[in-house]
């Protein structure tokens, strides 16, 4: 099962995957929701739904299910992702962008609920410290990512004329 960064959504708006041209898209990630195999966080939802235009009508469209709330259960694994990210050596502005944001929810809730992550981001754990990226996140505490491309590929999704 998949949780969706939303780079994924918003890189499928405006570009690959506008609604005007490839609304099967869309269709292929609502009857994979229905199905239970894709979700996102609430707070990538947030993140989505502040930008008011036909990404964010679309995503208000969908089953609140679509859209996965932080559960008690999921504490102990938002704390391990908060641990990591604070001990991981990024610069303190990084380590606040990260906790504040949907991709720390997005990690821990994939953690705690044994999903992969779905994003456009990619790793840079040497060079980068002013930035906590997914993957990087991912890859320290298990947690399995892959691009939109990949997921695609794996679930054979086909969008034909």
């Amino acid at each position: 099962m998949y949780l969706i960064d939303s780079d994924v959504f918003i890189d499928a708006k405006n570009r690959h995957y506008g609604f005007d041209i490839v609304p099967a898209f869309w269709t292929w990630i609502e009857q994979q929701h229905q199905a239970g195999r894709v979700f996102t966080v609430q707070k990538v939802a947030d993140e989505v739904l502040a930008g008011a235009d036909e990404l964010a009508d679309w995503m208000n469209a969908q089953p609140a299910s679509f859209r996965l709330s932080a559960r008690p259960e999921d504490q102990p694994f938002l704390r391990a992702v908060s641990q990591w990210a604070t001990s991981a050596g990024y610069q303190q502005a990084a380590v606040a962008t990260f906790l504040q944001a949907g991709d720390y929810f997005l990690v821990a809730q994939a953690l705690s609920r044994g999903f992969a992550v779905v994003t456009q981001e990619t790793p840079d754990p040497v060079v980068s410290k002013k930035r906590i990226k997914i993957p990087d996140a991912c890859n320290a505490v298990g947690v399995p990512w892959m691009t939109p491309f990949t997921m695609l590929r794996t679930e054979r999704a086909r969008f034909i004329l």
